[in-house]
């Protein structure tokens, strides 16, 4: 890919959570991904030091915030605030999963909207702008003092799908709770195909009950495309199945922008044998032993280098936001 971008001007640098991303995205922008050394003191504390000179230079930085967390978490900020303190004209933190995002209200006594601190420690780190992809909650974007854009997966998945060529007749994309319906709507849309909700409530981080489904029920139709914004526990997708395979589904598709995959969602899923295809991104690695013979991987690396180069040429990004009208 030929781009405007200048690769004496621009740096880009990844952090240790998703190196094989960083590399895809400076593959596609045709620059070279810089060098940064990683290490540890005896007593714990991260070290970290940018291989090249950023002085005046504008800067990006990819880091997913994957377990481990918060050391991913630290090392990013560590990186913001060296290309700050070294002068580099902007830094860009590139976050394709922004795990916090999950923590974005006050629902019990004494406990912290983290999103909002998060958002707060990127600015004061050094960050002068964020891009991340696919948000678990909308208002999560309006606790940014800086310039954000949450990109969007969902012309990877419709490109993909469409291939597939999907019969409306037969098929049907169901959102696995309320909060999803609006993107679910949009995918939808774009394949020509119904769309239904599932009304589901949350009863812990690994415990969910769907109760049934919201306006259109999901009976006559042979397959179903379950859309998610992420897969963690399975806790969802593996309930919702069920009801769907209770109302005569007989083929199921997941669909997920970060598959996280933790504890034994690779396992809860495999042991639903109608779930003949989990389709997720890169925005999370995911190792060899969790990707099952029916998953496909679409990588998100040319979504984040379209929205660098709109950035670096002050071009406007609205048709990859996430909330965008196609």
């Amino acid at each position: 890919m030929t781009t405007a971008l200048d690769p004496n001007d621009v740096r880009i640098f990844s952090g240790r959570s998703h190196p094989a991303l960083a590399a895809g995205i400076a593959a596609h922008l045709s620059c070279p991904l810089d060098p940064a050394k990683f290490s540890r003191f005896s007593n714990d504390n991260l070290y970290v030091q940018l291989g090249v000179p950023v002085r005046g230079r504008t800067v990006f930085i990819v880091q997913s915030l994957i377990p481990p967390v918060s050391d991913n978490l630290m090392e990013l900020m560590m990186m913001l605030d060296i290309a700050r303190g070294a002068a580099a004209r902007e830094v860009h933190a590139v976050i394709p999963y922004f795990s916090y995002a999950r923590s974005d209200k006050k629902d019990a006594p004494r406990i912290s909207i983290t999103a909002r601190l998060v958002a707060d420690l990127l600015k004061t780190a050094g960050a002068t702008h964020v891009l991340t992809m696919t948000l678990h909650s909308p208002q999560v974007q309006g606790f940014f003092g800086i310039p954000n854009d949450p990109l969007t997966s969902r012309p990877t998945f419709v490109k993909y799908f469409r291939e597939l060529d999907y019969s409306k007749h037969d098929t049907i994309v169901v959102s696995p709770d309320l909060g999803r319906a609006k993107p679910t709507a949009r995918f939808a849309a774009e394949l020509g195909l119904n769309v239904a909700t599932a009304d589901k409530v949350r009863i812990s981080d690994s415990e969910v009950i769907i109760r049934g489904m919201v306006g259109e029920d999901v009976e006559g139709f042979h397959r179903a495309l379950i859309y998610d914004d992420e897969i963690a526990t399975g806790g969802s997708v593996v309930e919702l199945s069920k009801l769907l395979l209770s109302r005569g589904i007989h083929e199921i598709t997941v669909i997920c922008t970060h598959g996280l995959f933790t504890g034994r969602a690779i396992e809860r899923l495999a042991e639903i044998q109608q779930i003949t295809s989990i389709v997720t991104t890169d925005t999370v690695p995911i190792p060899p032993e969790k990707r099952l013979s029916c998953m496909t991987v679409l990588s998100v690396a040319p979504v984040f280098g379209e929205a660098i180069v709109r950035n670096y040429t002050r071009e406007s990004l609205s048709g990859l936001f996430a909330y965008a009208e196609d």
